[in-house]
This record gives C-alpha cells, structure tokens and sequence, in this order.
C-alpha cells in the first residue's frame, strides 16, 4: 500500500475519510470524530499525514505520523 496523506472532509451531512489524490472515498461516516479516528490509524499504519478540514473545506489541523521529529501525542 502506498503512503497516501489522508484528509477528513465534508461531504453533504457526513464526513468522508479520502486518501490524497483519490476520487474515491475510503469511508463515510456520519460525525467528524470517527472520520478522524479512521484516518489516523490508516495515517499511522502508512506513516503519512492527517489532514482534518472544516466543514467549509479550509484545513482544521495538520498532523504528520511519518518521519517528524515532533510526531503527535495519541
């Protein structure tokens, strides 16, 4: 499996996990919270970032689980 960033975003009233150049939702979910939960144990498994957007699409948060040297605690 490549190394894809992964991103949380809106996607009418759910919440889509969606690798980083791909067409193609992995998951839709209904909250924001499980979005991110699944996109970080798949951003952890492939040591890539996380890229959490708000509901109107503008970056919430960034976090690399790749090679920082200050990786995110949890």
């Amino acid at each position: 499996m490549s190394k894809k960033n992964q991103h949380v975003v809106p996607r009418g009233d759910n919440w889509a996990v969606q690798g980083a150049g791909n067409q193609k939702a992995t998951r839709i979910v209904s909250t924001q919270k499980e979005a991110i939960k699944i996109a970080r144990e798949i951003a952890i498994n492939q040591s890539s970032e996380l890229f959490i957007h708000r509901q109107n699409g503008q970056f919430r948060e960034r976090n690399s689980y790749g090679n920082d040297d200050y990786p995110p605690k949890g």
